[in-house]
């Protein structure tokens, strides 16, 4: 195996960089740290956390990903995936094992990098990413409904179901002037990118509800906006750095959700470096990325911030606007600090009802609908695990959704091989039209099949699926019990330790009934596999043949004896 090797892509791009360069990567960086602020903010509210704690990711994060690296243009911060799970974690375990969770995340991510797993997480299917990234889509939106329209609840249940009957049953508290605010922030952010490609629609809402929420409450005397500083205390003191205390059971209770951070971190970030490779025409390092996520996740939490990954909104922005190195990236996590260091104390006045309004349109743009309905055309099995990681995501929790969607998926995948793995019984002749390979054509005699010799082809992997299959067939057969059983085994790309199990039981069977195996077609890698399991105790090394017509031969020296 080729060892790791940690290569950032900041020090291949410093190599030939310039004036040039670097102010493209100045413009980029600023409009994405613009675009990050609102977002920020709304992903800190949304997971339980102070708005602050949601910028202090983006800067921390955001400079480490694009320091450390495997990607030219990622750009790295809180993302709305984390919401629902960070939310959880702090009901459960309170601030402190929010930082413990993501430290631990942070050394999985590590591992998955220096271990080259980047490759191998790429690959979880389909249905399942759509199926949780849905689920935490609607969520989210579900989580806003409170803001959006200034319901009068004390407590909103954690509870999917329950938070729903509580909505309902509370609508008639609604308040029409934050609903306004919210309702026309969302519209004000749809609409924006038909009119200005630059300037954040998330932002113009937030600048443009918050003058109308101050001249409402200064000018017309409407208090029943609710405002960041209605509900937070908000400070632009950067925290100095502190490690959470530890102990071995709180670890324990938190090695799953940890583990579900950074699965969902590594897949997040992933697939974003993959759109911003066919956008940029680069290719990423994925095992360099995960580690940079790792170290991300190390650091933030230890100035309160919250899990973060790679954010494929802010990248495409970054891309969009002429970001052509990491150095964007830093540039944007700069902006971030310049805005939070002398801007911060402005935030108390934006209105929740707009922030949920921009967490609206998030939640919209993760909610893939064209996908889900794609899927859905798709086979059962695959909409068997969309639907079920969906439903499982939305009502009971996202990290049970991702292990059930997975051992699913698993599953499935097993029957697939299972069902293209194929044993049939051969009589009488067998076709030479398909013996090419074996058998020159005018050879033709060699391929009778001499009476009392059955002759059994496997197609395919044999494996623990298809174990029973020469059971059945035999027992289907209806056939006097020959005295040779040819098992041609050509087609058999590998096999494993049930499947030599099953064909070793097949063997001592045989033997017991009087009849003697002779393997046909046995590749290199599935005869070390054998030679390697004792397999020659069974069968003698002489009876495993080439080719048919040395196993036909063989056959009728026995029953020639």
């Amino acid at each position: 195996m080729k060892a790791f090797e940690f290569k950032p892509k900041l020090i291949s791009t410093l190599k030939n960089y310039n004036r040039k360069t670097f102010m493209a990567d100045l413009m980029a960086g600023i409009i994405v740290g613009i675009v990050a602020l609102p977002l920020a903010i709304a992903f800190g509210i949304a997971s339980g956390v102070t708005p602050e704690k949601g910028i202090i990711t983006a800067i921390v994060a955001g400079l480490i990903i694009s320091v450390l690296g495997g990607s030219k243009v990622q750009i790295g911060g809180p993302t709305g995936a984390f919401i629902v799970i960070v939310y959880g974690i702090i009901q459960q375990y309170g601030i402190s094992g929010l930082a413990i969770a993501t430290l631990m995340a942070g050394a999985f991510l590590i591992m998955f990098g220096l271990l080259r797993l980047g490759t191998i997480i790429k690959y979880i299917p389909y249905p399942i990413v759509v199926g949780f990234t849905s689920g935490i889509a609607v969520t989210i939106f579900t989580t806003q409904i409170k803001d959006l329209f200034g319901l009068s609840i004390d407590k909103v249940p954690a509870d999917f179901i329950e938070k729903w009957i509580v909505y309902i049953s509370n609508f008639s508290t609604i308040d029409l002037w934050s609903t306004i605010i919210g309702v026309a922030s969302v519209i004000v952010i749809a609409v924006t990118p038909k009119f200005s490609k630059k300037i954040p629609g998330s932002l113009i809402a937030i600048i443009l509800m918050t003058v109308i929420a101050l001249l409402l409450k200064n000018f017309a005397g409407i208090t029943s906006i609710e405002t960041i500083g209605d509900r937070f205390s908000i400070s632009n003191e950067l925290p100095d750095a502190e490690v959470p205390a530890m102990t071995w059971e709180t670890i324990k209770s938190l090695i799953s959700p940890a583990l579900t951070i950074a699965v969902l971190g590594a897949i997040e970030s992933l697939l974003s470096a993959t759109v911003a490779d066919g956008a940029v025409g680069d290719h990423h390092d994925s095992n360099t990325e995960l580690v940079a996520q790792g170290v991300a996740n190390l650091v933030a939490p230890l100035f309160g911030g919250i899990p973060a990954t790679g954010a494929i909104a802010r990248t495409m922005t970054n891309i969009n606007n002429g970001g052509k190195s990491p150095i964007a990236g830093i540039i944007h996590a700069v902006v971030l600090l310049m805005i939070f260091l002398f801007f911060m104390p402005l935030a108390q006045y934006i209105p929740m009802a707009c922030l949920a309004g921009v967490l609206v349109i998030v939640s919209y743009g993760m909610l893939g609908w064209r996908s889900f309905v794609a899927l859905m055309k798709n086979p059962k099995s695959d909409v068997t695990v969309l639907l079920i990681t969906f439903f499982l995501t939305i009502i009971i929790d996202l990290t049970i959704a991702i292990e059930i969607g997975l051992i699913i998926a698993c599953l499935l995948f097993m029957k697939r091989m299972m069902e293209t793995t194929d044993v049939k019984l051969i009589i009488d002749e067998i076709d030479p039209n398909e013996e090419q390979s074996d058998l020159e054509m005018n050879n033709l005699e060699h391929l009778t099949i001499p009476e009392g010799v059955e002759v059994y082809e496997i197609n395919g992997p044999f494996f623990f699926g298809a174990g029973n299959r020469f059971e059945d067939l035999m027992a289907s057969s209806g056939r006097e019990r020959p005295k040779v059983r040819i098992i041609r085994m050509r087609k058999v790309p590998f096999v494993d330790s049930t499947g030599i199990h099953n064909l070793t039981n097949l063997c001592e069977m045989s033997k017991n009934d009087g009849i003697e195996i002779i393997l046909s077609g046995v590749n290199t890698k599935v005869r070390a596999a054998l030679a390697k399991a004792g397999f020659s105790k069974v069968v003698d090394d002489n009876h495993v043949c080439d080719h048919i017509n040395d196993a036909l031969e063989k056959a009728r020296n026995v029953i020639n004896k």
